[in-house]
């Protein structure tokens, strides 16, 4: 999992003080179930217990996860973007050639993907898809329900 992780400068700070709360008080209330389910009695017939050991690890998993993908963060810069072709965290508006709807994504990664605001991710299909292409092309994208063409009509910041 050391994938090189692009994100913009907010996304990191972000991604650092989630961290810093799952370090403190996350562990601090994980710790404070676990002890109290030791006081409810037997740990062998505590569900209770086993429960908040398991919420331990889960959160231990999260934190090492988090860890990871900012030790391989990269700072993606605005400023450095190609608006030539289709590059992360370019905006690109795109005409579905099947139903003539126009929308406009912007290609970000996938800890900043969200549909809802117009961010899709650049390795999800369709982000795929369009790394790469210029003004006027049209990318061939593979989806589940069949292909969808794309043409290109504008990038930029």
């Amino acid at each position: 999992m050391s994938e090189v992780n692009y994100v913009t400068k907010e996304t990191l700070e972000q991604m650092r003080e989630e961290l810093t709360v799952l370090k403190t008080s996350g562990r601090a209330e994980i710790a404070r179930q676990i002890q109290e389910a030791r006081e409810k009695g037997d740990l062998k017939e505590n569900a209770e217990y086993d429960a908040a050991k398991e919420a331990q690890g889960y959160h231990e998993a999260k934190i090492a996860r988090l860890e990871s993908a900012i030790a391989n963060a990269r700072i993606l810069d605005a400023k450095n973007i190609d608006t030539s072709k289709v590059s992360i965290l370019s905006k690109v508006k795109v005409t579905n050639l099947g139903t003539k709807k126009s929308v406009e994504y912007q290609l970000v990664s996938e800890k900043e993907a969200d549909l809802k605001s117009g961010k899709i991710s650049v390795s999800s299909p369709i982000g795929k898809g369009l790394l790469g292409k210029k003004v006027g092309e049209i990318a061939e994208i593979n989806v589940p329900a069949g292909v969808l063409k794309f043409q290109v009509e504008s990038i930029s910041i």
